[in-house]
């Protein structure tokens, strides 16, 4: 091949497969978009071992994209369930699967994703390797830790989340600066008590030179986690979480030096009033580089709802900025999803994508909208759940109280607005009371 990576070809001016699929999606010049890719402003995660991928371009001046997480656990075993939940997702329009298996045979679980899934397919190798290696956290050595990064390279993987920016200087400024919910990461919080118990450094910062060689050779784009994202608003944009980024700001540089494509994970939980300041930070530390947020949350107290609180939080991120959605179900803080609650998230983020694409003027974004509302002018009831983000529901919705008259609901009847405007504008008489 004549490139490493996609962005190598980018810089080389080279038009791969994968750039002409994903520009054709986003209604856009096929230069213009490897003129971003370039920047490093614009991504392809695609790994080159995973043949069934359908590539989709991530970053803020394209269609908003929504990640889900899916995978394994002690408590819920059943690998065929959640490939069913990964089928479904895929159906529901979900451009990114994260595989968060923590339990059993996980790589058959992975490389079962990579060969059948055309989603993009994310992973988390840290904790993967405490599966793996089966053993006390602290006798994990700095070299097990890069060989799980390599096998996940290996199976195919498109981005791998590497929390490489809580190295020993972090650290040690948030134990000096104390937080409501400490680190609530997964990920930065064992990286955390590894550091503690061994006194080592981040393996992941110390050898990140090589891990960016392995991204290189297979071409995956590196999604540099945020260990001290807030788990609350209190914690929100606090001493842990900036420093945090500006390191992660620094790694995105030396990434971008090696070819690497490269995508930054933010917040968390979020007051509603400063996440555009956030996304612009982002931005700046970050000179562009798509950001990958989860929700944000914008309140706490909401369990069982937080698709509704990272649904508010992810429309006002991706409007200023963000360009990856992380979704939320309403079983976030409680349990792992089930089929309805990971529909009910796909939904809620889907939606709150849309919304920001509207917002910041996306190419054909509202033309949706606009065939939505002249099917609803028209009283065309199929054309409505055709248009709909979730046709059964609606179409359930309507059939469970039939309206007396088709042309109406049942909530209207003959109020109907759309039915008498549409009425009087022809020339007819609405006699309300008489019909």
């Amino acid at each position: 091949m004549q490139y490493t990576t996609q962005m190598d070809a980018a810089r080389k001016g080279i038009i791969t497969k994968e750039m002409e699929s994903a520009a054709k999606k986003e209604q856009m010049d096929v230069r213009e978009l490897m003129t971003l890719m370039a920047k490093g402003q614009v991504i392809i995660p695609c790994n080159k071992k995973h043949t069934s991928l359908e590539p989709n371009a991530i970053g803020s001046m394209l269609r908003t994209k929504i990640n889900v997480n899916l995978g394994i656990s002690r408590d819920c075993k059943d690998m065929d369930m959640e490939i069913e939940k990964v089928n479904n997702a895929v159906k529901m329009g979900a451009e990114s699967i994260m595989d968060l298996s923590s339990y059993g045979d996980t790589r058959t679980f992975r490389r079962r994703l990579t060969k059948e899934c055309p989603a993009i397919i994310g992973t988390v190798p840290i904790y993967d390797a405490v599966v793996y290696y089966h053993k006390p956290l602290k006798e994990i050595t700095s070299r097990q830790w890069l060989d799980i990064v390599r096998m996940h390279a290996e199976d195919g993987v498109d981005f791998m989340t590497i929390h490489c920016g809580i190295n020993k200087e972090t650290a040690g400024k948030f134990k000096r600066n104390k937080r409501l919910t400490n680190i609530v990461s997964r990920g930065g919080s064992i990286i955390f008590a590894w550091m503690e118990m061994t006194g080592q450094e981040n393996p992941f910062y110390e050898h990140y030179d090589e891990i960016l060689d392995i991204c290189r050779e297979y071409d995956i784009t590196m999604s540099l986690g945020d260990a001290c994202r807030p788990g609350c608003i209190q914690d929100a944009s606090d001493i842990s979480q900036i420093e945090e980024l500006i390191t992660l700001g620094e790694l995105t540089k030396r990434a971008w030096e090696k070819d690497v494509q490269v995508m930054v994970e933010g917040p968390g939980h979020m007051p509603l009033d400063q996440i555009e300041a956030n996304m612009k930070i982002q931005q700046t530390l970050c000179q562009g580089a798509p950001f990958y947020v989860l929700g944000p949350l914008v309140t706490d107290i909401a369990p069982g709802y937080d698709h509704i609180t990272a649904a508010i939080g992810g429309a006002i991120a991706a409007t200023y900025g963000a360009s990856f959605l992380c979704y939320v179900t309403p079983a976030e803080h409680l349990r792992l999803p089930n089929l309805e609650d990971v529909k009910e998230g796909i939904i809620a983020s889907r939606i709150a994508a849309h919304a920001a694409d509207i917002a910041k003027g996306v190419k054909g974004a509202a033309d949706w909208d606009n065939k939505m509302s002249t099917a609803r002018k028209k009283l065309d009831w199929e054309e409505m759940f055709r248009l709909c983000l979730d046709p059964e529901k609606a179409g359930r919705y309507r059939a469970e109280a039939k309206p007396e008259k088709e042309d109406t609901c049942s909530m209207c009847g003959n109020f109907c607005a759309v039915r008498n405007m549409n009425r009087i504008l022809e020339g007819e008489i609405v006699s309300i009371y008489d019909e």
